[in-house]
C-alpha cells in the first residue's frame, strides 16, 4: 500500500489529522491497535479551547459540536467555604466549550467513515522503519498477515506507550518527567451537574473537580493516594468525601446516584524532545503529558496538529518546508508554557504530602493572590482557555 502521511493511532488526534489532509487532497491511512467500539469506549476530558473548536470547524465536523456543546464563559475556585470566579469572557474576550473527547471522536471516525477514510483497525506489531530517510514505510500485521505502508511522512499519534515515541533512538531523544504524589479517583453520573460551571476545590483533605458532560451526565473527581483502587471506594464513601471537599452549599444541593464509571489515574507531567526525527513527527500523548487539572491534554494534541497539519499542507501545495522543519520548535514552545500552567495549578489546588505548614501558607497566599488580583485573574483565564498557535 502507498500513501503520502501515514498515521499511527485512531484516537482523535489521529483522526483529526487525517480527516483535515483529506480535506486539501492529501492520502492518509490511519492505523489503530483496537476496535472503534473499543476507542469510543474510552471517558477521557472534554473541555476544548477555542483552537480545538476551530479545527473542528475547518475539518467540517464541528455541526453536532456546536449543538450539543456547552459553552463555559468562566470557573470556580474555592477553599474550603470560600470561593470566587474568574470570568474568562470578561478577562480575554474568550471562553472554552465543553464537549466529551468521546464525542469528538466519534464525529471524526462518521467524518473519516462518510469519505471513505482509510482506517485499519486491530493492528499488531506496528514498526516504523527507515523514518530519518527520504523513503520511510511502516509495517503491521492484522489477523496474523503482514501488511506494508510506504509512505513520504509518519505522524506518530499512538500515545504514550505507543511504538513512535520508542523508534527515535536514545541517543536522539531526551525526557523530562514528573511524577506526582497522588491520582484522580474519578466517577461518571447520571444526575444533573451541581453547578453550571466547573468548580476547582481545594482543602484541608485534598482537592476535588466537579464538571459535566451534559444536562443530566456529571464527572467528579477527588484527589486520592496512588495506592488506592477504584474498588477501594463505594459510591457512597465517594459522595460523602465529595461532599467535605466542596463549598457547604453546593454539599447540600448537589445529587447523587451510582456511578456507571470509575477510575484512578495517576498524574505526571512528561516531555520529549524532539518531537521530530526525519519524517517521523510525534503528536499528542505520544510527545507529552500533563496533569489534569488544567485541561490541557487533548488540546496541547490539538495544537501540534495544527502545526504538523499546516506545515504538511505548505509541503504539498506550495512546496514550502519551513513548518515540517519548524515544528518541533514551534510545538514544543506551546507545549512547555501548557505543561508550566498544569503544573502550577496542579500544585495550588492539591496537599502533597511532604508540605510544611510554611507550604501550605504560601498556597493559600497564593490562592488569595489570585481572588484579589485581576492580573493574575487575566494570567490565569489566558492559559485556560489556551494560549494563541
Amino acid at each position: 500500500m502507498r500513501t503520502q502521511v501515514a498515521i499511527i493511532g485512531g484516537g482523535p488526534s489521529g483522526l483529526l489529522l487525517s480527516q483535515l489532509l483529506h480535506k486539501k487532497g492529501i492520502d492518509s491511512v490511519v492505523l489503530e491497535r483496537k476496535t472503534r467500539d473499543y476507542v469510543l469506549g474510552r471517558i477521557r476530558a472534554g473541555i476544548l479551547e477555542q483552537g480545538f473548536v476551530d479545527l473542528m470547524h475547518e475539518a467540517g465536523v464541528g455541526e453536532r459540536m456546536d449543538r450539543e456543546s456547552f459553552v463555559h464563559d468562566g470557573t470556580v475556585v474555592s477553599y474550603g467555604d470560600e470561593e470566587f470566579g474568574i470570568n474568562f469572557k470578561d478577562l480575554t474576550g474568550t471562553s472554552v466549550v465543553v464537549y466529551g473527547q468521546t464525542e469528538v471522536t466519534r464525529d471524526l471516525y462518521d467524518a473519516r467513515e462518510a469519505m471513505d477514510g482509510k482506517i485499519v483497525f486491530n493492528t499488531e506489531n506496528v514498526q516504523i522503519h527507515e523514518a530519518d530517510s527520504d523513503a520511510p514505510y511502516v509495517t503491521y500485521t492484522v489477523d496474523g498477515s503482514e501488511h506494508r505502508i510506504d509512505c513520504d511522512f509518519v505522524a506518530g499519534c499512538d500515545g504514550f506507550h505507543g511504538v513512535s515515541r520508542q523508534t527515535i533512538p536514545l541517543t536522539v531523544r531526551r525526557e523530562y518527567e514528573k511524577v506526582y504524589p497522588f491520582g484522580w479517583l474519578g466517577i461518571l453520573s447520571e444526575t444533573p451537574p451541581v453547578h453550571d460551571e466547573l468548580i476547582y476545590a481545594g482543602s484541608e483533605r485534598g482537592f476535588a473537580l466537579c464538571s459535566m458532560r451534559n444536562d443530566n451526565l456529571s464527572r467528579y473527581y477527588i484527589q486520592c493516594s496512588l495506592s488506592d483502587s477504584p474498588e477501594d471506594w463505594t459510591d457512597a464513601a465517594f459522595w460523602q468525601e465529595l461532599k467535605r471537599r466542596i463549598p457547604a452549599h453546593y454539599a447540600e444541593n448537589l445529587v447523587t446516584g451510582p456511578s456507571i464509571e470509575k477510575s484512578i489515574a495517576p498524574l505526571r507531567s512528561f516531555v520529549t524532545e524532539p518531537m521530530r526525527w526525519g519524517r517521523l513527527f510525534l503528536c499528542g500523548d505520544a510527545a507529552h503529558i500533563v496533569p489534569p487539572t488544567g485541561a490541557k491534554g487533548l488540546n496541547t494534541a490539538a495544537s501540534d496538529i495544527h502545526y504538523l497539519y499546516n506545515g504538511l499542507v505548505a509541503h504539498y501545495h506550495d512546496g514550502d518546508d519551513e513548518g515540517l522543519d519548524r515544528y518541533s520548535e514551534k510545538a514544543l514552545a506551546r507545549i512547555w508554557k501548557a505543561e508550566r500552567f498544569s503544573w502550577w495549578f496542579t500544585s495550588l489546588m492539591h496537599r502533597f504530602p511532604d508540605q510544611s505548614d510554611f507550604d501550605l501558607k504560601m498556597q493559600q497566599a497564593d490562592i488569595a493572590f489570585l481572588r484579589d488580583n485581576r492580573a493574575a485573574q487575566t494570567v490565569m483565564a489566558e492559559n485556560y482557555v489556551g494560549l494563541p498557535y
